[in-house]
Parts: C-alpha cells; sequence; structure tokens
C-alpha cells in the first residue's frame, strides 16, 4: 500500500528540524545511520547531490573554523590558525546538512517527480486559504525541477557559463502536468496525526 505522497515531504522535514537539536554525538550516529541507508537506498542521488554540494561544505567549514570567536586550533600558526570552537561547531553543521542531503536523495529515489509535486501541493492545501494559487505553484515547481535536473546532468560545464545559461530564455519544454492526486486513507490519517503531535511537541520544547 502507498502512503500518501505528502507524508514522506512532512517526516523529511521534520527529520531536518530534529536534526538542528541533536547534540554531537547523537548527531553523529544518526548522520552515519542516514548516509549509510542512503547509500545501500539511493547511492547514485546521493553522489549526485554531494558531488555538487561538496564546495558548499567547504566554504562552509571554512567560515566556521575563521569566522568564530574562540582559541586557535594549531597556536603555531598565530592569527592563521582555524578557531577550535569553530571547527566543532562547522563539523556539526556539515554533519546536518549531509544528514539532509542523505534523506533528501532517499526521498528523491523513492517519490517520482510528479509523485513529489502532488505531494507538496497537498501540503500547501492552506495557502488557498490566503488567496495564493497552489495551481501556479505546482507549475512553478515543476518548472525548477525540471531545470535543475537539466543542469545536473550536464557535465564538464563551467560555471561561468552554467551561470551565463540561466539568462538564456527557455522555451516551454514540459507537457501538460498531471498530478497523481490521492485521497488519505485511515492509515495515511493516523500518520499524519502522529507527525502533528510530534511537531506540536518540538515547538513547545
Amino acid at each position: 500500500m502507498r502512503i500518501h505522497p505528502a507524508l514522506p515531504i512532512a517526516i523529511w522535514c521534520l527529520l531536518v528540524v530534529v536534526m538542528q537539536r541533536l547534540p554531537l554525538l547523537p548527531l553523529c550516529l544518526v548522520t552515519s545511520l542516514i548516509v549509510v541507508v542512503s547509500g545501500y537506498v539511493a547511492a547514485p542521488k546521493l553522489k549526485q547531490l554531494l558531488r555538487r554540494t561538496r564546495w558548499i561544505f567547504l566554504t562552509l567549514l571554512l567560515i566556521y573554523a575563521y569566522a568564530t570567536p574562540g582559541s586557535a586550533l594549531w597556536h603555531r600558526l598565530g592569527d592563521w590558525s582555524p578557531v577550535r570552537e569553530g571547527v566543532q561547531e562547522g563539523a556539526a553543521q556539515l554533519l546536518k546538512l549531509l544528514a539532509a542531503l542523505a534523506s533528501l536523495a532517499i526521498l528523491l529515489h523513492k517519490l517520482p517527480r510528479v509523485h513529489l509535486i502532488a505531494g507538496l501541493y497537498s501540503l500547501l492545501t492552506p495557502l488557498k486559504f490566503l488567496g495564493v494559487s497552489r495551481e501556479r505553484c505546482a507549475i512553478r515547481l515543476a518548472l525548477t525541477l525540471h531545470y535543475a535536473e537539466v543542469a545536473m546532468l550536464r557535465k564538464n560545464t563551467h560555471w561561468q557559463d552554467a551561470l551565463q545559461h540561466l539568462f538564456v530564455p527557455h522555451a516551454a519544454v514540459l507537457a501538460p502536468l498531471h498530478l497523481p492526486l490521492q485521497a488519505m486513507t485511515k492509515l495515511d490519517v493516523a500518520i499524519s496525526v502522529v507527525l502533528a503531535l510530534f511537531a506540536l511537541g518540538l515547538i513547545l520544547t
């Protein structure tokens, strides 16, 4: 039985929030588990995400290592030494980002693009009470995912060429978007209630 596509997306969002609150040791353990599972379930997608974000990882670590107040990690380097507290905080942030990407790889592998959009379309239901068009959001998301996938599949492209390519007008290439919307079953409702209670607990704690 396939659960409603909105639920895996909601679970991923809650996982990302939970990871922000974990101390370093549990964070290492949970991140390691997620990476192992992701490598087994969605290895190609995980490699793709990590390859495209490797410079973000390095930049994030350097920013924390040199911009955080604290004591020098290697005193012989003097002012050129990274900060001990910054390295620790940077490592924690990298673990959180790694866990988010690894779990995202599983989500993208298990949910086809059309089901992913359908799930987000369902999660955006409250927007209709604010006068925001869910249909327009779904179409823009479909276009974004399409062009992001095209950019990620383009190999051996210099970053300047890739940036310039973003400003080149593109003709419409997507077929009419038909979302496989489905009603929630009793199991989906039960899972939704559990997730809502869990989210409420996170807000109150």
